[in-house]
């Protein structure tokens, strides 16, 4: 079997293809980028750019399954294109099962919001697709474990109202990928990759404070000055705007969901928040 990662030179592609190198022997494994020679070995490079049609269906050719990473381009219905671009390759190019990387709580939006080019991409691969898969994600423990030091000068972790979060690793959100790509039964699903458990904003504060030993709470904030509060941090204004759709979201209620997918996709549980938040903030907790 042929398995190809289209985004494959990013930290989740790059996170895939290890764990298919670890666990997919027999298969052949294809890592599509922009940048193929960056692609890690055993993995073959292959280029593929998202907003050049004409190379997805190069790089797709012979694939019997493909796994859609989205790209980091937030640009206002950049990825919706995308995503359509690249299932449309896959199709034509005779691609037997589309998995598609997907984020928690989905629905129909419209632009600017940043999960509204999900929605245009699971529909079109719902419709168009021989075989599919959707994997979506909570938000990541990383990108959270990354944040958090911004917050410990001012003591205070903002949010936009109160809100529940199942935060899940990157690399657990990579194993359950390979899962998908290397296992049989998965067509016509929607998984959901989460943590195994949902932290109140007042639960997440504490657990910062505990582990970097200075204070932190969690406070309800209006977006004016949480938006002002990160520009203060250094944040650039589409990074800005991107986290303050990303708090909506917390508000809404679109990770606050835990299932047991990690487990039953990669064999194993998945990380708890505390893990990484501890590895991230142990040179802060050393100063303290």
């Amino acid at each position: 079997m042929e398995i190809g990662v289209s985004g494959a030179s990013g930290q989740l592609g790059k996170a895939v293809l290890a764990k298919l190198a670890a666990r997919g022997a027999g298969h052949r494994v294809v890592g599509i980028s922009r940048t193929p020679e960056r692609v890690p070995a055993p993995a073959q490079g292959r280029l593929g750019d998202y907003d050049r049609a004409e190379t997805l269906l190069q790089a797709y050719s012979g694939l019997d399954r493909l796994l859609l990473i989205p790209s980091a381009d937030l640009g206002p219905g950049v990825r919706g294109r995308q995503f359509t671009a690249a299932i449309d390759a896959a199709v034509r190019a005779g691609v037997k099962h589309i998995v598609m990387v997907s984020t928690a709580g989905t629905c129909e939006l419209a632009e600017p919001a940043l999960s509204a080019a999900y929605w245009v991409g699971e529909q079109h691969l719902v419709k168009t697709a021989p075989r599919w898969t959707i994997l979506r994600m909570n938000y990541y423990a990383e990108s959270f474990a990354q944040q958090a030091p911004m917050f410990l000068g001012s003591g205070i972790l903002p949010g936009l109202g109160e809100n529940r979060v199942a935060f899940v690793s990157r690399d657990d959100v990579a194993a359950a990928a390979a899962g998908i790509l290397l296992g049989e039964g998965h067509a016509g699903a929607i998984y959901n990759a989460t943590g195994p458990v949902a932290l109140s904003g007042a639960q997440r504060a504490a657990l910062v404070a505990e582990l970097s030993g200075k204070p932190l709470r969690f406070a309800v904030s209006d977006e004016a000055p949480l938006r002002q509060g990160l520009a203060q941090a250094g944040l650039p204004g589409g990074f800005a705007d991107a986290v303050i759709d990303i708090e909506k979201r917390f508000v809404a209620g679109a990770f606050d969901v835990v299932t047991g997918d990690v487990a039953r996709l990669a064999g194993r549980e998945p990380r708890a928040l505390r893990t990484l938040l501890a590895d991230s903030l142990r040179p802060i907790a050393a100063d303290a």
